[in-house]
């Protein structure tokens, strides 16, 4: 199964990045072989609408979960519309994080910050 983490950089050895809409970069993971592509997420500088650019671009990848630490609503809405399942990942690397989901420890989670949280603005 194909598998999407939000990164800090592009390798397995990455960190997980907390930020999905945000993130640098997303990691495109196979998790039978562990074989994967990084994907450079160019939405992390946009002004606004990241989380959704985000999500639709890895929708277009056609995996099917999503590891992240934070997603905002509109993107949680993307995500769920292409019926892509979302854990809270681990502070660790990519490679730790999808070691993890493959044994079914990461929890699927729900909307976990308000819109715009990424951009460091104030609620």
């Amino acid at each position: 199964m194909k598998i999407a983490v939000s990164a800090t950089g592009n390798s397995m050895d990455s960190q997980m990045d907390q930020r999905f809409g945000r993130a640098a970069s997303f990691i495109i993971v196979q998790t039978e072989t562990m074989e994967f592509e990084a994907l450079d997420n160019n939405a992390s500088a946009s002004a606004g609408g990241a989380g959704i650019s985000a999500a639709q671009m890895i929708a277009d990848k056609d995996v099917k979960a999503v590891i992240t630490g934070n997603v905002g609503p509109n993107a949680m809405n993307v995500l769920k519309a292409a019926s892509i399942e979302i854990y809270k990942g681990l502070n660790a690397t990519v490679k730790e994080n999808v070691e993890q989901y493959n044994k079914g420890t990461l929890e699927k989670i729900q909307t976990t910050v308000p819109s715009h949280f990424g951009m460091g603005l104030k609620s």
